[in-house]
């Protein structure tokens, strides 16, 4: 029987599992996909811990000693998600050291609310890094404008970063140039580029959910025919603009210095749309140097018919700028879709973190917060207010 996976491994496609949770950790199940189907690296947003959180007891006993310990929600949140990173971390850490640094990773985000917030992103970026403390682990940063400069100050102190939440080609190469002005700057402040990783998330699915709906709105037959296109033609114009900033001289000084490039990562690859084929956003993104990372759901529907063709982005470019070109003159504003992909993507992500919140303030209730015995705190300033007569 073909290992459709290996085939894909093969061509230069990473495939990473775009999920985690405790419930797969303790089972050993992300182990097994590391094992069994080459599974390289795990990514996580708001929404995947939301969700990992509200529907198992696996985290009964840590919300427990939290609870007992009256921990604000919010430090809760970080306890519960890097407890799960870095034990993922763990796991995959053969896949990292068997790729000298380059797979084997790990992304947790930083707080979504602090998207526009600069200094915030980074000062959070780097409690993450101390917080989890595994060479493996990316910290995720989404690409707005003020993200840029957290990127690149983020690499600066030598930190790995994923950037996420890149729609558009001008976001994405001001994305490689936060990268490279972070490296170059981490090299000038001493630390060793070869530990330094980073990929650059270019979300793929959703780029089609909005542009499909506007052509449907749009209605005519020449609308309709460009209905699934938009999202792999966008993504092969990423590629290429990543094998020329990834060929230059400005690059192959920091290469020579022992970096590794930014790899393009394919997120949002499960289809949204039932007519399309569910392994079309990694069937037609299949490149040297790339990442995709998956749904579960995809990883199986891909080592069950999945068809590795070779290369099937370089030498697209061209027709992919044609269906640029058609979508302009059918009345499809790209550049208002891309910003419209980028303002709902952090406001998603935001409202996931909410939902995480939410669920977590309700467990830890659950669980006793608030209630029982004061903590050792409480006492302690008890008995010292009795020593002064105040109590």
């Amino acid at each position: 029987m073909t290992d459709k996976l290996n085939e894909l491994t093969a061509a230069g496609v990473a495939v990473w599992l775009d999920d985690l949770s405790r419930v797969r950790l303790s089972s050993g199940g992300l182990d097994q996909l590391r094992r069994e189907k080459h599974v390289a690296g795990v990514t996580t947003n708001p929404t995947i811990f939301a969700k990992a959180l509200s529907d198992a007891d696996e985290y009964n006993w840590q919300l427990r000693d939290l609870a007992i310990r009256d921990v604000d929600v919010e430090e809760a949140v970080r306890m519960l998600t890097t407890y799960d990173v870095r034990w993922a971390c763990d796991v995959m850490r053969p896949s990292y050291d068997g790729s000298a640094g380059v797979d084997g990773r790990v992304s947790i985000e930083v707080d979504p609310r602090s998207a526009h917030d600069a200094d915030k992103t980074v000062a959070e970026a780097k409690g993450l890094w101390w917080l989890v403390d595994r060479p493996n682990l990316f910290i995720k940063i989404p690409a707005t404008e003020e993200g840029l400069s957290a990127i690149t100050d983020t690499l600066a102190e030598g930190i790995s970063v994923n950037v996420t939440l890149i729609f558009g080609l001008d976001r994405y190469s001001a994305v490689m140039e936060a990268f490279l002005t972070g490296l170059e700057q981490a090299k000038a402040n001493g630390h060793d580029l070869s530990t330094i990783g980073s990929v650059a998330s270019f979300f793929v699915s959703r780029v089609d959910s909005e542009v499909d709906k506007r052509l449907e709105k749009v209605g005519s037959d020449e609308a309709k025919a460009l209905k699934g296109k938009a999202a792999v033609a966008n993504a092969q114009l990423a590629y290429e603009r990543y094998t020329e900033v990834f060929s230059s001289d400005r690059w192959k000084a920091l290469e020579t210095a022992g970096a590794h490039p930014q790899r393009p990562l394919w997120a949002s690859t499960s289809t949204k749309n039932p007519d399309y084929r569910d392994v079309i956003y990694v069937e037609e993104l299949i490149a040297p140097g790339t990442v995709n990372t998956m749904p579960e759901s995809v990883i199986h529907a891909y080592a069950d018919h999945g068809e590795t063709r070779g290369d099937t982005v370089t030498g697209s470019y061209d027709a992919a700028r044609k269906v640029f070109t058609d979508l302009e003159s059918v009345g499809v504003d790209m550049s208002d879709v891309i910003a419209t992909l980028e303002r709902e993507g952090v406001e998603k992500f935001e409202a996931s973190w909410q939902e995480l919140l939410d669920g977590v303030t309700k467990s830890l209730k659950a669980a006793g917060a608030g209630k029982g015995a004061p903590n050792e705190a409480a006492k302690g300033n008890a008995k010292a207010a009795e020593k002064a007569g105040g109590a």
